[in-house]
């Protein structure tokens, strides 16, 4: 389930670097158990890199909900379970060539996982919160 976050805690995760933005990411999707991404009439949103076409997600719907404006003012929020992720997403993205960019700032700025990568470090996450709980 969706812990609520305040927007103080918002505005002191927005200051976070690219890296502690993706294990903030990682630690929150995987408590969440979902993802979160944009869409619009035509799919999900996508940002390009210099190298790669990526599908940006967010740990939470407000996170991704800041980004509804100006070029992207159609689209709307969408969850996606972990499970549902990990049997279609990740292998879709994978065939289709497509990148991850993690929990992107205000400037388009993250870090960049190849699908694959992102699923380790959710699973091994999984793995870490379920050790914890048997402790």
């Amino acid at each position: 389930m969706a812990s609520a976050i305040d927007n103080q805690q918002i505005e002191s995760i927005l200051k976070y670097d690219d890296e502690q933005r993706a294990k903030y990411f990682v630690k929150e999707t995987v408590a969440n158990q979902q993802i979160w991404i944009l869409k619009d009439e035509h799919g999900c949103v996508m940002l390009t890199t210099e190298d790669e076409d990526c599908i940006p997600v967010w740990p939470n719907e407000a996170f991704a909900s800041a980004w509804i404006t100006e070029e992207w003012q159609d689209c709307q929020t969408e969850a996606i379970s972990l499970n549902k992720w990990f049997s279609r997403w990740s292998h879709g993205l994978a065939d289709d060539e497509l990148a991850i960019v993690v929990f992107p700032n205000q400037d388009e700025q993250g870090l960049v996982f190849y699908p694959e990568e992102l699923e380790d470090a959710l699973k091994d996450q999984q793995k870490k919160q379920t050790q914890q709980g048997a402790k």
